[in-house]
């Protein structure tokens, strides 16, 4: 099923005016910052190190993966905690700052080669954006301890989930390209709540292959929808991370040089690759990241109680 290239370059079109709006968007909130302090940068990670080639391999990397269907959010938070580059209450805002621009170019690939139904595909994507939307106000303003437990359960949630598919414990999915009726309604409903999801660290990709394929449709098909709505719904969550500061802003910077270049390589001149031991990789560096976030976590807690206890003496 090939879409009308009428809506194809509508949504080129849509996509080209979002990448061009968010860097433009990300680069006015960065000046103005500076403004406010006199000329010298003081924004988010302000005396931090500047990009360096870890960051910049870290978003080719993890994007040249997230091209190739395995995802970039784990990836990217195993190899911080690994680096120990970003502070944990940041790293939400960085990824969604640092991966939305090489996020678009991998939709704006995968919506010209895969034909989807218009309606589900555009209903998709516009619930992940409304969940974005909503989400990133809430966790812009949670405390670090609390993003700290909710992403440490959320690497487990994706390390259970890529166990899952290496287990072929997941439904291999049908050949439909469209839902309608009740169906669509619930895939719109799921959408909303991943894209919420995702403003926590949660990835999008797995979760939405698995509903993908849990409600009979082709697995290909996941691909264009969930490319395309993490596409629409990272700039939306990402502009508010850089408006509210707490990410890292350098690296952000490296993962966005990195991970285009990533996305083109996968897409252009990898063929094949075995997958599947690369998704027992990013398996066992998910949960080193999960257990390393909640020790941090509960770390945090301990020197809470040992502050208090101090303050009482």
């Amino acid at each position: 099923m090939n879409r009308p290239s009428l809506e194809v370059a509508l949504l080129w079109s849509a996509l080209a005016l979002l990448a061009l709006a968010y860097a433009w968007r990300w680069y006015s909130l960065e000046r103005a910052r500076r403004k406010r302090n006199d000329g010298q940068h003081a924004g988010p990670d302000a005396g931090g190190p500047p990009p360096r080639l870890g960051d910049w391999l870290t978003g080719l990397v993890a994007n040249f993966f997230d091209t190739l269907g395995i995802g970039s959010f784990a990836t990217t938070t195993a190899i911080f905690k690994l680096r120990g580059r970003v502070a944990d209450d940041r790293i939400p805002g960085t990824l969604n700052v640092g991966h939305a621009l090489p996020t678009i170019a991998q939709a704006l690939i995968f919506i010209a080669v895969v034909g989807v139904d218009f309606v589900t595909l555009a209903g998709m994507i516009a619930a992940a954006v409304a969940g974005a939307w909503a989400g990133v106000r809430v966790v812009a303003r949670l405390p670090k301890r609390a993003i700290q437990v909710g992403m440490g359960i959320a690497l487990l949630v994706s390390a259970a989930l890529f166990l899952a598919t290496n287990l072929q414990w997941l439904p291999g999915g049908g050949e439909a390209l469209g839902l309608s009726g009740a169906t669509l309604a619930f895939a719109i409903g799921a959408s909303f709540v991943l894209g919420a999801l995702m403003m926590l660290g949660i990835g999008l990709y797995a979760p939405c292959l698995i509903l993908v394929s849990l409600l009979g449709m082709n697995p290909l098909a996941a691909f264009p929808i969930m490319m395309g709505a993490c596409a629409f719904l990272m700039p939306v969550g990402g502009a508010a991370f850089v408006r509210s500061g707490r990410y890292d802003l350098r690296a952000a910077l490296g993962l966005t040089l990195g991970g285009v270049p990533g996305v083109l390589i996968a897409a252009f001149l990898v063929k094949s690759l075995p997958l599947e031991w690369l998704r027992w990789l990013v398996l066992a560096v998910t949960l080193y990241a999960a257990v390393q976030m909640l020790i941090s976590a509960l770390r945090a807690r301990s020197d809470r109680a040992a502050a208090l206890e101090a303050d009482r003496a």
